[in-house]
């Protein structure tokens, strides 16, 4: 990831409300066409949750979580799930 980019990443995921709505956009295909699935969840944290423990690893690339007007991808979903912050318990271990 470059720098820049990674310190962009770093600063929203400080200011990241788990309490705030996300949504959840899932592509049902990787095909440029493909349909997308839309998820609204009362919170981001109950959004990650699902994405990280009911998607598999392939559903969950073409994945994108947005809050307050900001998008994650699946590897910011995977970092702020992994966060001391993320207020649920975790199911699955953490990504190698």
């Amino acid at each position: 990831m470059p720098e820049h980019q990674q310190s962009v990443l770093s600063s929203a995921m400080t200011e990241f409300s788990y309490s705030a709505p996300g949504d959840l956009f899932v592509a049902t295909s990787m095909r440029r066409n493909g349909a997308v699935k839309y998820q609204r969840f009362s919170t981001a944290a109950d959004a990650l949750k699902y994405a990280i423990e009911e998607l598999g690893p392939a559903v969950l690339k073409g994945t994108v979580l947005e809050v307050d007007e900001e998008r994650y991808d699946a590897a910011a979903m995977r970092e702020l799930y992994e966060s001391a912050a993320y207020p649920h318990p975790r199911t699955t271990p953490p990504a190698a």
